[in-house]
């Protein structure tokens, strides 16, 4: 093989070994039950709210006496461990002799919700023992919402394994993803209110700019169409001077002043006993 092509199957091969590595670094996210055609459009709404979970990892212990003593590893949606690609969402590992159990893969998965919560269910587990018939495990999560919290609190609530089938292992958490959308506080009343008042305050400032730098107004003459406000601003003062005054307009005060001319009639009585008899 000449030298060109000995180079060139070279650069093919590790194209390709990079291309599988890529393939295999990626991480795998949630596979709902079922075609992928037939995934509803709330299903893949729900895994889009749960991807901000999915780089976060989530852990809890649990000791029952000297018999169990297990950890449980939980990822929203990703691998616990990526290298084993087992599709394990959610893994028991026990703490004495570090044996791990898968108890539910996320290949198959269902999610749905409510009004405040998602519930996430991972099953095709490993199979019980003398448990369940030996059907195969499932892990049900509960996300409940809780406002300002990515998420905390994340616990094994029961493990149900005394009954024939439908047996499953039962955690919960809280998430502000679970978290129905906060709807807006204003009122009818503010909405028209602040719509207002940004008219007004658009109408002042527009009307002020043009006056100035377009009409050359100075002074008072700035404020738009002043005249017609000073004009309208007369008019309610002589409409509220009409309806307000409860005396009419040239009727006498109630009152006598000092003036000069009472000062006169006073001194004019007083120099009455001056007269002649």
């Amino acid at each position: 093989m000449s030298s060109p092509c000995h180079t060139s199957a070279v650069l093919v091969v590790f194209m390709a070994l990079a291309v599988v590595g890529a393939e295999q670094s990626k991480e795998r996210s949630c596979d709902v039950i079922g075609d992928e055609s037939s995934e509803s459009q709330m299903e893949r709404a729900l895994l889009k709210k749960l991807e901000p979970l999915s780089p976060m990892r989530f852990n809890v212990t649990v000791e029952k006496g000297k018999t169990e003593n297990y950890i449980y590893h939980f990822r929203v949606c990703r691998e616990v461990n990526s290298t084993l690609h087992d599709f394990g969402g959610l893994v028991q590992t026990d703490r004495q002799n570090g044996k791990t159990t898968v108890i539910g893969r996320i290949n198959e998965t269902q999610v749905f919700n409510g009004s405040d919560w998602i519930m996430l269910i991972y099953k095709g587990g490993d199979s019980y023992g003398r448990h369940c018939s030996g059907e195969k495990r499932r892990a049900v999560i509960m996300i409940s919402c809780k406002r300002g919290v990515t998420a905390s609190s994340f616990s094994i609530i029961s493990e149900e394994r005394e009954k024939e089938q439908e047996c499953f292992y039962l955690f919960e958490m809280d998430s502000s993803v679970a978290c129905p959308a906060e709807d807006s506080h204003l009122s009818v009343g503010s909405i028209l209110l602040i719509t207002f008042a940004s008219l007004i305050a658009v109408y002042i400032i527009g009307g002020f700019l043009y006056q100035r730098l377009v009409v050359g107004a100075k002074g008072m003459e700035q404020f738009p169409h002043f005249a017609f406000w000073q004009d309208l601003g007369n008019l309610v003062a002589d409409g509220c001077d009409f309806v307000c005054r409860s005396k009419p307009r040239n009727a006498p005060a109630a009152y006598r002043g000092v003036g000069d001319d009472q000062l006169g009639e006073e001194s004019e009585e007083r120099d009455d006993h001056l007269l002649p008899m």
